[in-house]
């Protein structure tokens, strides 16, 4: 099969590697379609994700497709079914799974390399975050599971209602994908971001205001409004500072995006403490909300025509991560690897 294979630092190859055997458990899905996405571009940055890749190496974790194979051992699945898998599955025995936060267990196995004509779905994962997708629901509709997953968990954690303002930070998928659940809620969102483009795209999904902040100095139209809650969704210190600083007396600020390791952020810490703000972070998804985001898309709430704006063959795919690196026009791009 053609993969796209890591060797290093902006080091992408796409290569003709064997199809690996199936195990107990195990099926083998054709992909169908395959998106690019925020933490792909930062393994393709750094060369390596220290949790889950250790090059050479495929990658790529948001796809859909068919299963074209499936292990003797398998009873509750058959080739042809159309599926979609989250990229992780938790053990469900360790201590963070048996609170209820299989987000956080201590054994989460990851898959990737969904940037492959095929790609083997793991048996626990088979068992516990593999899910099937009706004939009328478009593969790429739900190829977006995995990144709405973890918006749906951020959301939940921040305990937003009906009637409330949330600021959105950032307007990259993932700010684009919380600013449609939270108008889904009902709530009233102002969404600051850099492109113009994004921001079109934040009011097609509901945003009631938005704001085209270019600078690194922060937002000062923001901090006036003070906004019931805050969801940062770029991760660099000033941003998570910005958000801290925007909310009114008991706001809640979900600080999602993850900062670059080793980075630190300045609290004013009378602010934090006699507003009596809620600060919280939100990390990956369950089984739970990879269910809540693929219901949320059969309903129509997330649509790929609202986050999918590019599309190139595999072959291109090195190409278009070097692109990206320097000038990341597209929300989500298509990875064609029948083409």
């Amino acid at each position: 099969m053609r993969a796209a294979v890591l060797h290093g630092k902006e080091d992408v190859r796409i290569e003709k590697l064997p199809e690996p055997d199936l195990a107990e458990g195990e099926v083998r899905v054709r992909i169908g379609a395959a998106l690019t996405c925020g933490t792909d571009l930062k393994v393709f940055r750094r060369g390596y994700h220290a949790r889950m890749l250790t090059p050479p190496c495929v990658f790529g974790h948001e796809f859909a497709g068919v299963i074209s194979e499936v292990h003797p051992s398998v009873q509750h699945w058959k080739t042809g079914d159309r599926v979609v898998a989250a990229n992780s599955a938790p053990c469900e025995a360790c201590p963070p799974c048996c609170r209820g936060q299989a987000h956080l267990c201590d054994d989460l196995l990851f898959l990737n390399g969904a940037y492959a004509e095929s790609i083997v779905i793991p048996a626990r994962i088979v068992s516990g975050n593999l899910l099937h997708i009706p004939a009328e629901l478009p593969l790429l509709d739900a190829a977006l599971t995995e990144p709405l997953a973890c918006v749906v968990q951020g959301i939940e954690d921040l305990h937003l209602k009906a009637g409330e303002h949330l600021a959105v930070i950032g307007a990259g998928p993932i700010g684009l994908m919380a600013t449609a659940l939270a108008t889904h809620l009902g709530a009233s969102v102002t969404v600051v971001g850099r492109s113009q483009a994004r921001l079109d795209a934040a009011r097609r999904l509901g945003a009631h205001r938005v704001i085209e902040n270019t600078g690194d100095s922060g937002c000062p139209e923001l901090d006036r409004m003070q906004p019931d809650a805050a969801f940062e969704a770029v991760g660099k210190p000033s941003t998570w500072e910005q958000a801290i600083r925007c909310v009114r007396k008991g706001g809640r600020v979900n600080l999602f995006g993850g900062c670059p390791s080793g980075t630190t952020v300045a609290l004013d810490t009378t602010r934090v403490h006699y507003h009596a703000l809620t600060l919280l972070a939100s990390f990956h998804h369950t089984p739970t909300t990879v269910r809540k985001a693929f219901a949320l898309i059969e309903a129509g709430v997330v649509r790929s025509r609202d986050f999918v704006d590019g599309r190139t063959p595999l072959s291109g795919l090195p190409e278009l991560f070097r692109s990206m690196s320097s000038r990341n026009r597209f929300v989500k791009t298509l990875i064609e690897v029948d083409h």
